[in-house]
């Protein structure tokens, strides 16, 4: 281990740090283009076969960069789709921003370090950064945008240079150090251990646009709103959010280990689709779509008495039809991706005649951020880490998101050597309750290849 990360791992304070000389090459999980084509026509593209971790050159830094030795960071399922190189390969995201020329250009390599999100401490910080210093604990947003381009100044989500970084950059966050902008830089949440800091902000604050920022849905007290794979990353975030909010969280799984998940995170409606008849392999024809909707809907209104006003959708495919016909007369159906496939068929009568919504997502611009970040601080939202990885095992780990047989979120220790550190505010953590943030920790054992168990002092 280079001696700055040995630095980093015993405290040491902000001048220590920046005497100790940034090494020439780092430990990341990568892809190569080299690889891309390599699961055309397979059925199973695994991913333990393109994420590679071992050493990558230092990227010089840009002025308004940080590099951030990266303690924690996380799955998501973008890695996946980097992984895969599907829908497309993401190499070509790294050769249209080389066309920007400057320290833009860094980023069309032969591989890419990928990630998108990190929880770490800065390490050094270019000359163009005000508001941040060396030593500095912080999570990383997953947005990088062009603060010279208008429309970031109104929502920077709307901004032709929006990029998700470590997706559709270079130097993402599963590794030992990731460049990343000052701009996408919040505190780290005191109370947090690195890993559960690094597995909240993309997902949580992609929820909290959907649901409660301005821009989505704008749930109120009483609302009843429908959230599909609610044990996921995405869907755990948006229960607590809706309980917060005053509303009525229903949740859908698909088991009943998840539904009792589901119930200790405080989910009003728990639903199992297979007890419903939801599951099973069969074709989603039109008709077949609308059966479901009616048995979901009398499901629903078995327990409320009433039709969702909002629907949560990040499944695509094989749930987005029944979103629309399922929401009631007026309703909002939210989305922000699509694990199942990103065509999706539903039958637009329903739709327009009801005066029904649907709200496209992505991810969440740094305000909606700051103020999501704002209610971890304030032990208001929990983190949902079920299980945990060491970076050598990067792979395993995104196998399991890959084929869906977690809960929660999955974090990875980058140059953290256990779990449970990086608290700073351990009377905070005590007030709180490890129980009640990590309200999935019992799960760590269950899930495949070396994971440790969450949770620390």
């Amino acid at each position: 281990m280079d001696s700055l990360a040995e630095a980093v791992m015993t405290g040491a304070g902000p001048e220590q740090l920046a005497k100790e000389e940034i090494p020439g090459d780092y430990l990341a999980a990568h892809i190569r283009a080299e690889d891309v084509g390599m699961f055309d026509g397979v059925a199973d593209p695994d991913v333990r076969k393109s994420l590679r971790v071992g050493r990558v050159p230092m990227p010089e830094l840009a002025p308004d960069e940080v590099l951030v030795a990266v303690m924690a960071s996380s799955i998501n399922y973008n890695t996946v789709w980097s992984a895969t190189f599907q829908p497309v390969p993401t190499f070509g995201f790294l050769e249209r921003n080389a066309r920007e020329g400057g320290f833009a250009a860094r980023h069309d390599l032969p591989y890419q370090v990928v990630g998108s999100d990190a929880a770490g401490v800065i390490v050094r910080a270019g000359v163009g950064v005000r508001r941040w210093r060396t030593g500095d604990h912080v999570v990383v947003s997953c947005v990088q945008v062009d603060d010279q381009e208008p429309a970031t100044h109104g929502d920077a989500m709307l901004g032709a240079g929006q990029r998700i970084w470590g997706y559709e950059t270079n130097f993402g966050g599963l590794a030992h150090y990731a460049v990343v902008r000052a701009s996408q830089l919040l505190p780290k949440p005191a109370h947090l251990t690195w890993e559960e800091s690094a597995g909240v902000l993309l997902t949580a604050a992609t929820s909290y646009r959907m649901l409660v920022g301005e821009h989505g849905a704008r749930i109120k007290q009483g609302d009843v709103v429908l959230i599909w794979g609610a044990t996921g990353g995405l869907g755990a975030f948006a229960v607590q959010m809706v309980k917060n909010a005053g509303g009525i969280p229903v949740g859908v799984v698909g088991s009943e280990s998840k539904a009792e998940l589901l119930r200790r995170l405080g989910c009003d409606v728990v639903i199992n689709r297979n007890e419903i008849g939801l599951g099973g392999d069969e074709p989603l024809t039109p008709e077949r779509t609308v059966e479901m909707g009616k048995r979901l809907g009398r499901a629903i209104r078995a327990e409320v008495g009433e039709d969702p006003h909002v629907v949560f959708d990040y499944i695509g495919a094989a749930t987005f039809g029944i979103s629309v016909f399922v929401v009631r007369r007026g309703g909002v159906v939210v989305t922000c991706g699509s694990s199942t496939g990103y065509q999706h068929r539903f039958d637009n009568r329903y739709l327009w005649m009801n005066l029904k919504r649907i709200i496209g997502s992505h991810a969440a611009n740094l305000q909606e951020q700051a103020e999501c970040n704002r209610l971890f601080q304030l032990g208001h939202l929990s983190p949902v880490l079920s299980s945990v990885y060491p970076l050598a095992e990067v792979a395993e780990a995104a196998r399991l998101v890959q084929e869906n047989r977690h809960v929660g979120k999955v974090g990875v220790l980058c140059l953290a050597p256990e779990p449970g550190l990086g608290v700073t505010d351990p009377a905070l953590r005590a007030r709180i309750g490890v129980e009640r943030l990590n309200p999935f920790r019992d799960v760590a054992a269950g899930t495949a290849g070396s994971a440790v168990p969450v949770g620390g002092v």
